[in-house]
């Protein structure tokens, strides 16, 4: 819209706000040092063992599962055996049309509802009833919040009961992008840079919102989006950082990461602070696009997909003990399960949250698990 169009819809007492979309970026995954394989779980990713999935009766049945992301490579063996049950979006208008090129889509589906591979797990919430995947970053990275936007109100639409988002606003995009299009100064586009920022929060806000409003009618979903991977703790304890937008929206879930250590976890060095809780983040096996292969990446975009699978689970638990599940029921329910059980290095609550994420377990094997 031309600014004096944005303005003639600003009038219309329907709108809530009106701005300019902000680029975006993924949360990327980093290469892991560390493969977190175990035996327990046929060598699958120790992830799988620490949220308590391998010892749960619960597997996703029922559940309808989104990614938003950068797409999905139905071709690997994490995927073809279930591509009817998968349905894919492209708000990009790439030529690849959904193809997971930059391969970070392909990774976060796999942990929360991939195939076995090879006999080893990957994936939370294998038996889910339909996954859609919007892709949200073009082929070359490029994405912007109004691909967000849109795909978001896809997800609800097709009748998603969870969403696992890895993606951030790029406040430092905006500002290079008003400077290189429209050679403003750089105080000049970080406050209007700021400005969007804001609106483009009170979009969002508005939007989760309606989401939560539609649990009323048998709609809605559970949103959860990583907490971002600034952080550096490993260079001074200070250094930590405040989970990004959209995690730290009202209304989503923020995702935090945690790793294994000798005995019991450890908050990753990477991971931002104030989350609602923190997932397995570190060694992460899952898919890798291109190819048959599976990939160790470390990242709260690893622990995303896993706090998602886990609440696809509880989803599936409370249809079955009440015949019916809402959000609010099953963020209750998820909420009420963490634990800070094991993690051994507490440091500040604050980067924990209310703990770690944990699946429906009972008695001997939630022990087990913990």
């Amino acid at each position: 819209m031309t600014e004096a169009q944005a303005a003639d819809v600003g009038r219309d007492g329907r709108v809530r706000v009106v701005g300019e979309p902000m680029p975006m970026a993924l949360i990327d995954g980093r290469p892991s040092s560390t493969e977190g394989s175990t035996p327990e779980n046929g060598g699958g990713s120790w992830g799988i063992d620490a949220c308590g999935a391998s010892a749960t009766g619960t597997d996703g049945t029922g559940v309808k599962l989104a990614v938003i992301d950068s797409g999905i490579d139905l071709a690997h063996p994490a995927f073809a055996s279930v591509t009817d049950r998968i349905e894919v979006r492209d708000f990009t208008g790439s030529a690849s049309e959904g193809h997971d090129v930059m391969g970070h889509g392909t990774h976060c589906a796999g942990t929360m509802f991939g195939q076995d591979v090879d006999g080893r797990r990957i994936g939370i919430a294998r038996e889910f009833e339909r996954a859609f995947v919007a892709k949200v970053f073009g082929d070359d990275g490029a994405s912007d919040t109004a691909s967000l936007w849109d795909a978001m109100i896809w997800a609800q639409r097709s009748g998603a009961n969870v969403i696992s988002m890895s993606l951030g606003f790029d406040v430092p995009g905006m500002i290079e992008r008003l400077m290189d299009w429209y050679d403003l100064p750089q105080k000049v586009a970080a406050s209007q840079a700021l400005v969007s920022f804001a609106k483009n929060l009170r979009a969002f806000d508005t939007q989760i919102a309606a989401m939560e409003a539609q649990a009323a009618f048998g709609g809605g979903a559970l949103v959860f989006a990583a907490s971002g991977n600034e952080s550096e703790r490993d260079v001074d304890p200070r250094h930590v950082v405040s989970a990004s937008l959209p995690a730290s929206a009202k209304g989503v879930i923020p995702v935090g990461a945690f790793g294994p250590l000798d005995r019991g976890y450890c908050v990753a060095d990477f991971s931002n602070t104030d989350p609602a809780c923190v997932a397995p983040g570190v060694g992460i096996l899952s898919a890798e696009a291109g190819g048959t292969g599976l990939l160790a990446l470390d990242g709260t975009s690893m622990a995303c997909p896993h706090a998602a699978g886990v609440a696809a689970l509880w989803w599936q638990r409370l249809q079955q003990k009440d015949g019916d599940a809402d959000p609010a029921r099953v963020r209750d329910a998820l909420f009420g399960a963490m634990t800070q059980d094991g993690l051994v290095e507490r440091r500040n609550g604050a980067d924990y949250g209310r703990g770690r994420i944990m699946a429906p377990v009972d008695g001997e094997a939630a022990a087990r698990a913990r």
